[in-house]
C-alpha cells in the first residue's frame, strides 16, 4: 500500500520536554474523528501521532492501557486521535491510511497494533508482516483496504489532520491536548492533572 501526502509533513518524532501547557486553535472534534469513549464526556483528549513514531509507539505501548482503563473507559474522557505522519513517510502514510480505511470502531484496534509490531519493522521485519496483524482486526478484508486506500477521500481525511496540526501548532508527535489545551507532560500522571483540572473547568 503506498500514498503520496499532498499536505506538508511538519512533524517530527520527539520527545517534547518543554513544561508549557497552553492553549492552541484546535480544531473541533467531528463525526470524522476517531474516536473512542463517551461523546458527552466531560473531557476530550485529542492525540496527533505517527504510526512511524516510536515516541508514539512506546507511549501506545506503556502508557495507554493504563490511560484507557482510568479515563475511557470509565467514562471521564473521550479519546481522539488524529494522524501527523513523519518521516519514513513509506511507513507512516500507508499506517495512516490503513488505520484510517478500518470499521471505525476497529481503528483502535488497528492502530495498537500498527504500534505494538512498529518495532519489527524498523528492525528489518517487512512492512506486509506489519499489515498483516492490523488487517486481521480492521473489520475489512485486505481487498477492501486496499480498495479505500487507493481513494482521494482517505488521503483528504489524513490531510484534514495535518491540516488540524498545522494550525494548533502541533509540530512533534505525539501531542496531546486536553480539552483545547497543549499539555506537554504525556505521563499517565501529567495527563491526569490536566485531565481533572479541565474537569473543574480550569
Amino acid at each position: 500500500m503506498a500514498l503520496a501526502l499532498l499536505a506538508p509533513i511538519i512533524a517530527t518524532s520527539g520527545a517534547g520536554s518543554a513544561p508549557a501547557v497552553a492553549r492552541e486553535a484546535l480544531a473541533p472534534v467531528t463525526a470524522a474523528d476517531r474516536s473512542i469513549g463517551r461523546a458527552d464526556a466531560p473531557v476530550t483528549v485529542v492525540e496527533y501521532a505517527s504510526f512511524a513514531c516510536n515516541h508514539c509507539a512506546d507511549w501506545h505501548r506503556f502508557v495507554y492501557p493504563g490511560f484507557k482503563a482510568r479515563f475511557i473507559d470509565t467514562g471521564q474522557v473521550r479519546f481522539v486521535f488524529r494522524n501527523l505522519p513523519t518521516l519514513p513517510e513509506e511507513m507512516s502514510l500507508p499506517g495512516a491510511a490503513l488505520a484510517r480505511c478500518a470499521a471505525p470502531e476497529r481503528f483502535f484496534d488497528v492502530a495498537s497494533a500498527l504500534m505494538l509490531g512498529q518495532d519489527a519493522v524498523f528492525r528489518g521485519g517487512t512492512r506486509e508482516a506489519w499489515y498483516a496483524p492490523a488487517i486481521a482486526v480492521s473489520g475489512r478484508t485486505q481487498a477492501q483496504i486496499e480498495a479505500c486506500v487507493a481513494t482521494p477521500a482517505t488521503l483528504e481525511a489524513i490531510n484534514r489532520d495535518v491540516d488540524s496540526a498545522n494550525t494548533a501548532g502541533a509540530n512533534t508527535t505525539p501531542a496531546f491536548f486536553v480539552n483545547g489545551r497543549r499539555v506537554t507532560d504525556r505521563s499517565l500522571g501529567g495527563l491526569e492533572v490536566a485531565i481533572r483540572a479541565a474537569a473543574s473547568g480550569q
